[in-house]
């Protein structure tokens, strides 16, 4: 798997250009050694260059960890004197001999604290955005994976179903996201979660990214749940939304619209598809309710060691869908000062379609 792993980035690379790849902590640095480093002070970059072993530079406190990798690792330590370390990312430079080529970054990962040392040990190489490299590389998943994504819906699934006893009239949206929280740690997630528990009532659950806050629960209240875990390293996201004793008709309307729009972009995924097509099956049945204009974002997005990933589920999006991708369809209706219905889940692209990896019931459930 790791063998086939770096091939894969080799094979990217050189496509677009590329000499070499610098990597700092983050999913791509876990997904192709299996460590795991926190950003910190303390500057950690990772240097691959085909035909040569890749080269780590990092704190000394941290070399036990390189045991485990599972690529071959050439190490570069340093210490705590700040002085030092320029001299080890020179040597880890020359090692690889990447002065003078081109190197690519991970537009969104890389510091300038990783940048400076790198620019000024290899003042002739140029680094540029390797988007075209990340963007590929952990697109489609092996069955080790998917795998790992199931186990972390199971767990978040198991999590909510213990954390539901408390939802009633009178309990605060803090408390819900704290007991899911610590219902999640219970159930097995990794100690870090892909996002923070969103718990939203009544006319808070009309805003699609809503901060827990001090709003207790009402009668005839809408109440959303957006949630994930992490199974090593691997996420789940998922929505579901409630009743509250008695709802209007309008919000049970809303809700039978979701349903069925999620219904209709679960159905659209297939291999050879357009991503873009999985927004317009579940977008269609909002807008054919006459609800279009409070659908206010796309339907989904990619998912994996990052809660939000390529694939990325809007209407223009001309990606074609491959075997192994894992991504979202959340469709939702938002009615501003009234509530807002999503329903989220994670599907999988099969060789005969897609397959839903969350199996939460959708049916309109009243607390």
């Amino acid at each position: 798997m790791t063998a086939a792993r770096l091939e894969r980035l080799y094979q990217l690379m050189s496509s677009s250009g590329l000499d070499a790849i610098a990597i700092n902590p983050g999913p791509s640095l876990f997904y192709l050694t299996g460590l795991n480093f926190h950003l910190m002070e303390r500057p950690t970059v990772l240097l691959l260059a085909p035909s040569a072993t890749p080269v780590l530079v990092m704190p000394e406190l941290e070399l036990p960890k390189v045991a485990s990798s599972r690529l071959p690792l050439t190490p570069f330590a340093f210490g705590d004197n700040s002085q030092t370390w320029g001299k080890v990312f020179t040597q880890a430079i020359m090692a690889l001999q990447l002065d003078g080529k081109r190197v690519g970054v991970e537009p969104t990962r890389l510091r300038f604290l990783e940048l400076s040392y790198l620019n000024n040990a290899a003042p002739n190489a140029t680094f540029v955005s390797g988007e075209g490299v990340f963007s590929q590389l952990r697109i489609q998943k092996d069955a080790e994976e998917i795998a790992a994504m199931r186990q972390a819906a199971i767990i978040a699934q198991k999590a909510l179903t213990a954390t539901l006893p408390m939802a009633k009239p009178g309990v605060a949206e803090r408390e819900l996201a704290a007991e899911l929280a610590i219902q999640l740690l219970r159930a097995g997630s990794d100690s870090e979660l892909p996002f923070a528990p969103i718990v939203a009532s009544g006319p808070n659950s009309a805003n699609p990214h809503a901060v827990p806050s001090d709003r207790k629960v009402e009668m005839g209240d809408l109440l959303l749940f957006d949630w994930g875990a992490s199974y090593r390293g691997y996420a789940s996201d998922i929505t579901r939304t409630f009743g509250v004793g008695h709802l209007s008709d309008e919000l049970r309307q809303i809700y039978q619209l979701v349903k069925e729009a999620n219904a209709a972009g679960q159905a659209a995924g297939h291999s050879g598809l357009r991503a873009g097509d999985v927004d317009h099956a579940a977008r269609g049945v909002i807008q054919r309710g006459d609800y279009g204009s409070f659908f206010t974002h796309r339907t989904g997005h990619g998912l994996g060691m990052e809660g939000h990933e390529a694939p990325y589920m809007f209407a223009e999006n001309d990606l074609l869908l491959q075997e192994g991708m894992v991504y979202t369809v959340e469709p939702g209706i938002y009615l501003p000062g009234k509530g807002g219905v999503r329903i989220e889940d994670d599907m999988v692209i099969t060789a005969d379609g897609a397959a839903s990896l969350t199996d939460y019931p959708r049916e309109l459930t009243i607390l």
